[in-house]
């Protein structure tokens, strides 16, 4: 993964992004996250605690933690990690020492780990998308997986398991709790920027009748639908099984259109987290005779 990362440059409209999103971390950071003590993971949940602690400065620590763990990723990952990470780790404590002096939105911890993980979530997943990163633990998750091979899911439990069994030492086990939402809804809302908010379905359908569902799908949804050859495993026959994805609010006209050709048919529908294609990311094309539409230029 970190190979294939490395192969990507960063564009004017990324930095963009990578500003825009440390900006919007650090502003969650000052205004829900610190004023109630939620360790939402990485370099900045434990600056909360060296906080509460010993009264240092968020904005120092960071800088204390990230720019030795910057040299590590330089040395460690290579330059072009180094180069990706540096400006996400470095904005946002630098963010901190101009709004360090901004007041709390709120003292009630609920609504600090909710708005707080979903403003960070958000982003540090435009941060993601502009293919970069804000350091911090995350490089030592990178050297886990690099040299002892560890699974980057595994090695993110671990890292953060860390962090949060040090928020245990010096909070108490309610405060800790809270952090756990605040650190779940960060982790979802990252996913959904990064996925994107567009929810599909990916159809398969098994029918004795599929030409009358095929054509349904093709120029009612028009949508584009896939012919996969199959073998029923009752009556070890041959049959054709067609694969449609839809957006998710088509799901209902789809049924419809099965049960009206096929009552028997069988239907099994699925996410599909991201969906790249005509109709999806791009605009449809449609030929100058409606007779030979079709979903490919």
């Amino acid at each position: 993964m970190l190979r294939v990362a490395k192969k990507y440059t960063l564009s004017a409209v990324d930095y963009v992004y990578i500003i825009f999103g440390s900006f919007l971390a650090a502003v969650s950071f000052q205004v829900f996250l610190l004023p109630n003590n939620i360790v939402s993971g990485g370099v900045s949940g434990l600056s909360i605690a060296a906080n509460a602690t010993f009264g240092w400065d968020p904005a120092m620590f960071q800088y204390a933690l990230n720019i030795p763990l910057l040299i590590l990723c330089f040395l460690l990952l290579g330059k072009e990690a180094g180069y990706k990470t540096i400006l996400g780790s470095l904005l946002i404590p630098f963010f901190l020492m101009f709004i360090g002096d901004w007041d709390p939105v709120t003292r009630e911890p609920l609504l600090a780990a909710l708005f707080g993980g979903g403003i960070t979530g958000l982003g540090l997943g435009i941060v993601f998308r502009a293919k970069s990163s804000t350091g911090g633990t995350s490089i030592i998750v990178q050297i886990l997986y690099q040299y002892l091979h560890l699974q980057l899911g595994l090695s993110t439990i671990m890292v953060d398991g860390v962090v949060i069994l040090i928020a245990l030492l010096v909070f108490d086990v309610e405060t800790v709790m809270f952090s756990l939402i605040a650190l779940y809804i960060v982790s979802r809302t990252i996913d959904m920027v990064q996925l994107g908010f567009n929810r599909n379905k990916n159809v398969f359908i098994i029918s004795d009748n599929p030409e009358d569902i095929r054509q349904e799908i093709l120029h009612t949804m028009e949508r584009g639908v896939t012919n996969l050859g199959i073998r029923g495993g009752y009556g070890n026959t041959d049959k054709d099984m067609l694969m449609a994805v839809i957006q998710e609010r088509e799901f209902t006209l789809l049924k419809e259109a099965v049960i009206k050709a096929d009552p028997d048919a069988f239907v099994v529908a699925m996410p599909a987290s991201e969906v790249l294609g005509r109709g999806f990311s791009m605009h449809k094309y449609f030929p100058a005779h409606e007779t030979d539409w079709t979903d490919e230029v």
